[in-house]
């Protein structure tokens, strides 16, 4: 390896192929292949991705795993993924006592700028101190929520401070089990976010060019770990928010809110009757249905969004209990990884016309590890990226695999391990067919610490 400036950083690495260098913190691997010729791509400026529901629309990507590493960035801690758009890639994590901001360039992580401010948070849990939320970006603007609560609105150019907000200080929120997580989202003029202030407000919508609260609504539930989803229903547009964080009794459920005034169609409990559970997979939307699911023995439930705003339980089921990550819905039928603990995860497929379960599958296998030893490992509490015809899935312990998911059953396509690492719990990001995943915990077999890591996937 060998150093080289930020100044040439970007013009020799696009122009020929590189071993490993460092910059500035960042490893450089090898430059991303071309685009190739009519590919579609997109940003990904938010949470799930540019249609909320984690389906890509991206083509022309690779099959072959391991995809060539083009860089990777040491991280602190934390759980959030980055949002890429405009040439920029913004990520969150923690480093020491700080929350740190970074903007880098998508193929070269080099850094273009960083904001940081102090944090104190704890995990009473022990699991990772780090902020939980992505960052969102919007245009001039990113916006990004510590695991404090700490709401910031830089200027995504120079990272300077357009406006800012304290919510666990200013709703009078208290420590929920594991800190803010819920992302917020971007809706026209409006940011929204689940605060989940005792006695309300449940969710707020602030000015997104100012942080001026605009609405208020809900005045049950605290905040939750899923993200607020947007959505067309019956031509009108409306949010989704699954709430309940950490409550005694415990308490939650879905809200739909009009983004324009703030008005609750309606609120449908769903929820542990455990007092450590939570609700933190995001609400799926699809031909005026909600499908919404938690674990710690809740399981699924599929609401239809009559015309009138009510709504109508079309079903539940018990045996579809997803714990963070959030299900896909294709041709009707949900797709998702059910269970709480890695040992009972299973995937599974489900008919979304009535919550039958139509197949399951426990994805382990036998893999070498170092010193020829054979281990069964598997996907576990993966995560699933729907995009160009297949699945992309990444294992809890690092493995990511391309899947063919139908009614009639699971087949691997290709599948590698990248690293030995637990709590890869954050969906993989894919823009301009570069994936980008993240590193949460060290690898037990190398050493190598966590990291954000670019996958080329450019076919």
């Amino acid at each position: 390896m060998y150093r080289i400036s930020r100044r040439t950083l970007l013009q020799t690495l696009l122009a020929q192929p590189l071993a490993a260098a460092v910059a500035n913190g960042q490893v450089l691997h090898q430059a991303p292949k071309p685009l190739s010729q009519n590919a579609v791509t997109h940003d990904w400026a938010s949470f799930l991705g540019p249609s909320h529901n984690a389906v890509s629309t991206e083509t022309r990507l690779s099959r072959v795993l391991p995809p060539a590493l083009a860089w990777e960035f040491p991280k602190g801690t934390g759980y959030s993924t980055p949002a890429v758009a405009g040439g920029r890639l913004l990520f969150l994590h923690r480093v020491g006592q700080e929350e740190i901001v970074e903007c880098l360039h998508p193929e070269t992580g080099s850094i273009q700028w960083q904001f940081r401010y102090e944090t104190a948070f704890e995990d009473r849990y022990g699991y990772n101190n780090g902020p939980r939320a992505s960052p969102v970006i919007d245009g001039d603007r990113v916006y990004t929520v510590g695991a404090e609560g700490k709401l910031h609105c830089l200027d995504v150019r120079s990272g300077s401070v357009i406006w800012k907000r304290d919510l666990r200080a200013e709703y009078e929120v208290p420590q929920d089990f594991f800190g803010t997580a819920s992302t917020p989202l971007v809706e026209g003029p409006l940011l929204i976010v689940n605060v989940g202030g005792p006695g309300g407000p449940c969710v707020v919508g602030l000015d997104a060019a100012t942080g001026r609260e605009t609405w208020r609504a809900g005045k049950e539930w605290g905040a939750s770990y899923a993200s607020p989803v947007p959505a067309l229903v019956h031509g009108k547009r409306r949010i989704f928010v699954f709430a309940g964080g950490e409550s005694n009794p415990p308490s939650g459920g879905l809200m739909s809110i009009d983004p324009v005034t703030g008005g609750v169609d309606f609120a449908f409990p769903w929820r542990s009757r455990t007092y450590e559970s939570v609700n933190a997979s995001c609400p799926v939307v699809f031909d005026n249905k909600v499908f919404v699911s938690a674990s710690y023995r809740a399981g699924g439930a599929l609401l239809e969004v009559q015309s009138d705003f009510t709504h109508r339980v079309v079903w539940t089921s018990p045996d579809v209990a997803l714990h963070f990550n959030t299900a896909i819905y294709r041709e009707g039928f949900l797709y998702g990884f059910d269970g709480r603990n890695e040992s009972d995860a299973s995937l599974v497929c489900v008919d979304a016309s009535n919550g039958n379960v139509v197949w399951r599958e426990i994805a382990e296998w036998t893999e070498s590890t170092p010193g020829r030893r054979q281990q069964t490992v598997g996907t576990y509490r993966g995560s699933l990226l729907a995009v160009d015809g297949q699945f992309l899935c990444l294992g809890e312990l690092g493995h990511l695999l391309w899947l063919d998911l139908t009614p009639k059953g699971y087949t691997q396509v290709s599948r590698a391990w990248l690293f030995a690492g637990r709590e890869t719990w954050g969906l993989p990001v894919l823009s301009r067919g570069l994936l980008y995943i993240v590193q949460n915990a060290r690898d037990v077999f190398t050493g190598a610490g966590p990291s954000l890591r670019c996958y080329d996937l450019r076919a």
